[in-house]
């Protein structure tokens, strides 16, 4: 007797047949995947993703998939390597909740979030330049009357913060809303406080018609990067540190100009040159003025009389048709 037995007959092919149908395969479209070797993985697995429709997705994955496999070729990847590579990426998923972005930790720390965004925030010359977001941005930041503070009492120096909203022409921008956020002065954002009830040390303030935006805030410090979770231990084990210098973030967004995300540090603090995230940009390191007239402070609206330091700053956007043609421009002559 025969050991062939049609697809109904024979119970594999019969489940074959059902989780085929079931899942829509086409067997006819793919390669034959089978013997794998060092040297014949890499365009099998090239191959059996170029069914995708998405062109831009396809070219992705097959760099991707080109460039990691070359990479554990190279490295000769042992296989308790790879191990503790799953378990890290694990444990870096853990750690992520819905105030903490370890994944941004890992790509800021690797140099990645500096990189892409260098890559894709072409801009005039003469406009703000961009640096990375950074994991602590949060959505729920209460937006603020001009002059406002940002910061509860007792979260440290007394900074004022104030400046003019231009396009690339000099002309001011009127209504674009400035996301801002920082650590308070022990080096602390608000969502690493457990018990956090409310956004503290960040707010959104709103430009005049005269461009001009100012809210109160506390002078930030230079602080250390999560230590607690899996990017921490990494930079620790790779011997470097994991300090950043103290910084203002800023968000700013207005219709008919590009997102601006980027940051505001301080000349003179001692980790500005060694940036564990690569953040720090020259044009936007800014001076870090006492005012040591107590009445100012009082006119500015803080609660104390004392002491307050002062930064201004000119915010300056490039309209989305700006950035589109440079765009342009750059890819013309790239090609």
């Amino acid at each position: 007797m025969s050991s062939e037995c049609t697809a109904d007959a024979n119970p594999l092919l019969a489940a074959a047949k059902k989780v085929t149908q079931q899942f829509n395969v086409d067997l006819a479209n793919l390669p034959e995947m089978m013997d794998m070797t060092t040297e014949t993985i890499t365009e099998n697995v090239n191959a059996v993703n170029a069914n995708c429709q998405d062109e831009r997705m396809k070219f992705i994955f097959k760099s991707l998939v080109t460039h990691m496999h070359d990479f554990v070729r190279e490295t000769s990847l042992t296989t308790e390597e790879w191990m503790t590579a799953i378990h890290f990426l694990t444990e870096t998923g853990q750690k992520c909740t819905d105030i903490r972005q370890e994944f941004i930790l890992l790509s800021d720390t690797l140099g990645v979030s500096a990189l892409v965004d260098s890559m894709n925030n072409v801009k005039p010359p003469n406009a703000t330049e961009n640096t990375v977001l950074g994991p602590y941005h949060t959505e729920d930041a209460h937006t603020l009357v001009n002059g406002d503070s940002i910061a509860s009492e007792g979260k440290g120096y007394y900074m004022y913060v104030h400046g003019i909203v231009l396009d690339t022409k000099g002309n001011p921008v009127a209504g674009a809303a400035l996301d801002t956020w920082e650590t308070d002065g022990d080096g602390q954002y608000d969502t690493q406080n457990p018990n956090r009830v409310e956004p503290d040390c960040r707010g959104i303030i709103k430009s005049a018609e005269d461009g001009s935006y100012a809210f109160r805030a506390v002078v930030p410090s230079p602080y250390p990067i999560p230590g607690d979770g899996p990017v921490g231990k990494l930079i620790k084990n790779l011997n470097r540190h994991i300090v950043r210098p103290a910084h203002l973030h800023f968000m700013i967004d207005a219709p008919g100009y590009e997102k601006l995300i980027t940051a505001l540090y301080f000349k003179g603090d001692p980790y500005i040159t060694s940036d564990t995230v690569f953040g720090v940009r020259s044009s936007l390191i800014v001076d870090l003025n006492i005012v040591p007239d107590t009445s100012v402070t009082l006119e500015r609206g803080f609660a104390e009389a004392r002491p307050h330091a002062e930064v201004k700053y000119d915010f300056v956007l490039a309209t989305v048709e700006e950035c589109a043609e440079l765009r342009k421009s750059l890819k013309a002559n790239s090609a």
